[in-house]
């Protein structure tokens, strides 16, 4: 898919930018400023931004001043998402951030090539669209999220293509979890090399 409007880069749809603390996964309760871009053509059902499918909602915005937002924030750390963040080069956002000496994590269904510079790689496959060739092996954390117990196996699938120093999370799909929780709790007990990433900023009403 071609934007040529975004001019390689140098603009990008972004949906929203916030300062919050990183909710899930390996960096949960880190401060970190979140730059969501919109445009994502994976489809889950399930799915929590929804409102950023489309990235004709949102107007090209120059990465400098998206790079001199995050600057108003004591964080050094940018959390870059979406939507799906690699359905744009990237290059030019993360050559800003690390100019200013930001570490940059992405967090990714890996159903793009990638592109940027970043620090740390979440990757979180979705049966629907499945990671390209080579994403796992870029993954820093693998994050799979559980919505019925048929998806422990998706997990299992995913994790003999990482790295093995990957970290490896299972997250209950937050509509479900009460019921999915207790399942996903007995199997990482069972299955020690796992786990469990909570959508911690839920619990704390935080964005």
């Amino acid at each position: 898919m071609k934007f040529p409007e975004l001019k390689e880069g140098e603009l990008l749809p972004l949906a929203e930018a916030f300062y919050t603390i990183q909710g899930e996964g390996y960096h949960s309760g880190k401060p970190a400023y979140f730059i969501r871009l919109g445009g994502c053509d994976v489809g889950c059902s399930w799915c929590d931004a929804k409102e950023t499918w489309n990235p004709r909602l949102y107007p090209p915005t120059p990465v400098s001043e998206i790079v001199n937002e995050a600057l108003k924030y004591p964080a050094k750390a940018i959390v870059i998402t979406g939507g799906e963040p690699l359905t744009y080069p990237l290059d030019r956002l993360c050559i800003l951030l690390k100019n200013e000496g930001f570490e940059i994590f992405l967090e990714t269904s890996g159903s793009k090539s990638i592109s940027g510079r970043f620090d740390w790689i979440c990757l979180s496959p979705k049966k629907k669209k499945p990671p390209v060739n080579g994403m796992h092996q870029l993954a820093s954390e693998l994050k799979v999220i559980i919505e019925t117990e048929d998806d422990l196996l998706w997990a299992e699938q995913n994790r003999l293509l990482v790295r093995n120093n990957c970290f490896l999370y299972l997250q209950p799909e937050w509509s479900k979890s009460k019921l999915i929780l207790p399942v996903i709790i007995d199997y990482v007990k069972r299955n020690p090399i796992w786990n469990i990433s909570l959508q911690t900023h839920k619990y704390m009403n935080i964005p």
